[in-house]
């Protein structure tokens, strides 16, 4: 493999390789993860291997069973549904303190978001997700209220697995595209113009409609 990008450290560029085939599925969930295998794969030592095991066990994505294994974390229905939960209660909460409390700088911040948004056609598309992540995050950031963005911050990673499994099993029809780039919209229309009422409606409305929401079905199946 080639070696690390110079603009990445070797402890960030282990910490992104290794991410990026956990939410891939390239390693599969459940895989025992064997470090210095991993390691030399990777063109990395163990040591920034280590410290992007630690980093991604803290995410939820990788189960640290001893000194030297790792066990990339399974998916269950249980978990998926725990994760619905939280957002469909959490996201419009956030969505409405946005909308009351948003500044110029929020504002600017969402408007550059949205317009970079692109549909989540295929699971592998990381691009697509991250770019996903940046408009959301615009949104918690604009509560101005730590606790809550912490916690959903600290969601996000594992949550992307289960959207990878919402995708995988079932790819977006374009009547499905176009619903969620309006439900997008109308968010980021909402908060800007400071209805609480209204970004709360439209985000849990999203939050139902979500890749997330499809995995429970699909892995309640397996």
């Amino acid at each position: 493999m080639a070696n690390p990008a110079v603009a990445l450290s070797k402890n960030a560029y282990a910490y992104e390789e290794l991410r990026r085939q956990i939410l891939t599925g390239e390693i599969p969930q459940g895989s025992v993860l064997n470090q210095a295998q991993l390691a030399q794969e990777i063109g990395v030592s163990t040591t920034p291997l280590r410290e992007a095991l630690r980093r991604l066990a803290a995410e939820g994505l990788v189960q640290l069973e001893s000194h030297r294994d790792a066990r990339v974390a399974s998916l269950t229905a249980d978990e998926a549904r725990d994760l619905y939960v939280i957002r469909e209660n959490l996201d419009p909460l956030a969505a409405g303190l946005a909308a009351e409390s948003r500044t110029d700088a929020d504002i600017a911040r969402i408007k550059t978001t949205l317009k970079q948004l692109t549909p989540l056609r295929d699971a592998a598309d990381l691009g697509a997700m991250t770019v996903h992540r940046e408009f959301h995050r615009a949104i918690y950031t604009a509560s101005h209220n730590p606790l809550l963005i912490g916690i959903l911050e600290g969601l996000w990673d594992k949550a992307d697995r289960y959207r990878q499994i919402g995708l995988q099993s079932q790819k977006d029809s374009e009547k499905d595209r176009i619903r969620v780039k309006e439900e997008h919209i109308q968010i980021a229309d909402a908060v800007i113009a400071g209805d609480a009422v209204r970004a709360r409606e439209i985000m849990q409305r999203h939050v139902v409609g979500s890749l997330g929401r499809r995995a429970i079905s699909v892995l309640a199946e397996v």
